[in-house]
């Protein structure tokens, strides 16, 4: 079987190497994606234990077309009983950019019609369209003349882990995350905090990855469940192996924001996670903070400038910078905003930058090496 594994844009490398861990092999990195092979077992681990996949797709067909007879034509003849049948319900998702169709939602008709006569040729019942919450979405890729069909084994983004009840204005998305925790080099044995932790996604996702909770933990659904040939044993041989390798935490993990409420909703978020006795979340002025422990990290999301405006960006940043260089000596700090001229009002030279995405927001994730005194004074 062929899988594509979707992420967030610049998390491409960090999820190969994440699926290399979970034993997956033939990789290939593309844009925003991760293709490889595998097996049923395969498809399921990477769905219940990926931190930075957003969906696992798996391809049922890759053709050229020459027009929207051909897109018909060849839809029709895949073999689509071996994922559903005529009382299934399904829906196509189109992603279309090929000058052979001027409207983008015109091909995903077409390749309705194509399933859908498939079954009434086949069985003379055809299966019903739910764009709600249908058993098999399909995902229907086409660019210039290239056409990939694929059946997304997940449906409900992972994501959305199950964790997280309240959130903020703002909230980081748990992939990203996730996948920043792996980009700042941190491996679970050093001292961590966020301090403006917001609803506590940072702090969650390193407690869940230092304790070796799999993700998808807290799902209650995957595309997958409702599938034809859906293995129940499997999955639950493969969730029990997982859940074995849970362990309590042997790292100080914690949390803290200048906001009440979002302290109350980390709380709430970090209890919803298990963690409530193994990562703590305090009410606090990132001007007033200091380091608990030697050698940590501070990894976090301050407020960029669609949240604060003028002066009060710029000083947010500037206190940043001075609580950094006094109050941290000897840590490793990673932040993720938006755009170079925050990061000049830091002050410090960032030892490494990363290009990633917020949402729609083009942001650097910078990381910094925090020396007591000078880094002339250090190398002496």
């Amino acid at each position: 079987m062929r899988f594509t594994a979707k992420t967030l844009y610049g998390l491409e490398n960090v999820l190969a190497e994440e699926l290399k861990e979970l034993g997956v092999a033939d990789i290939q990195t593309v844009n925003r994606a991760v293709l490889f092979s595998g097996n049923l077992e395969m498809l399921y681990r990477v769905n219940y234990c990926s931190r930075c996949a957003l969906s696992v797709l798996v391809s049922v067909d890759d053709f050229r077309i020459g027009s929207k007879e051909d897109l018909y034509r060849r839809t029709l003849k895949i073999d689509w009983s071996s994922v559903m049948d005529p009382d299934s319900t399904f829906s196509v998702v189109p992603v279309v950019n090929s000058p052979l169709f001027g409207h983008t939602g015109y091909p995903g008709l077409i390749v309705k019609d194509a399933i859908a006569d498939h079954f009434r040729n086949k069985t003379g019942k055809r299966p019903s369209v739910d764009t709600t919450d249908p058993e098999v979405m399909v995902n229907l890729h086409i660019s210039n003349d290239q056409v990939n069909l694929s059946i997304d084994s997940s449906v409900v983004p992972l994501f959305k882990r199950g964790y997280r009840k309240v959130q903020g204005t703002a909230p980081l998305n748990e992939v990203l995350a996730a996948g920043i925790l792996r980009l700042s080099g941190w491996d679970g044995t050093s001292p961590l905090c966020d301090p403006m932790c917001g609803s506590g996604t940072i702090p969650i996702e390193a407690g869940l990855m230092a304790s070796h909770v799999p993700p998808g933990k807290f799902r209650q659904f995957y595309g997958f469940s409702r599938w034809k040939n859906f293995d129940e044993v499997l999955f639950s041989r493969i969730k029990n192996e997982c859940d074995q390798e849970i362990c309590d935490l042997d790292v100080r993990i914690s949390g803290s924001d200048i906001s009440e409420q979002a302290v109350a909703q980390a709380a709430e978020n970090i209890m919803n996670a298990g963690l409530s006795d193994q990562i703590s979340v305090e009410l606090s002025d990132f001007t007033k903070a200091t380091a608990h422990e030697a050698g940590g990290y501070l990894v976090f999301n301050p407020p960029y400038g669609q949240r604060l405006k003028g002066d009060e960006i710029e000083n947010l940043y500037d206190m940043i910078g001075s609580s950094l260089k006094h109050n941290f000596p000897g840590y490793r700090a990673w932040i993720i905003t938006a755009g170079k001229e925050l990061l000049k009002h830091i002050g410090l030279k960032p030892k490494a930058k990363f290009n990633l995405y917020n949402g729609s927001i083009e942001c650097i994730l910078a990381g910094y090496e925090l020396y007591e005194g000078t880094r002339k004074q250090r190398a002496e």
